[in-house]
């Protein structure tokens, strides 16, 4: 899977590009939107005073070992999130997904 159309490069670390479904059985990142260019992501959480970014910040924080930090969409399913870490490591990071 090529994670490099939804990861990119910034100053402060990897921005990623997020499309995201709250309201979910469960919380998870699926896999790669390729017509979108975003790594998909269901969250449990309601979209609501911003449980489920919130809940987004944590999931990727554990997945990738780095603080992350919704940047854009803060309002909207699709979101890009800033994590302080180098695109090649979040690639190996994230390689498992399906």
């Amino acid at each position: 899977m090529d994670l490099s159309i939804a990861l990119h490069r910034s100053k402060e670390g990897t921005e990623i590009d997020l499309l995201v479904s709250p309201n979910s059985d469960r919380s998870e990142i699926v896999g790669l939107d390729h017509w979108r260019k975003r790594l998909t992501v269901k969250l449990r959480s309601p979209p609501e005073q911003g449980e489920a970014n919130a809940e987004l910040e944590k999931l990727l924080t554990d997945k990738l070992g780095s603080k992350a930090k919704v940047i854009r969409g803060h309002t909207a399913r699709m979101k890009t999130a800033l994590v302080q870490i180098s695109v090649e490591e979040a690639v190996v990071k994230l390689g498992d997904i399906t």
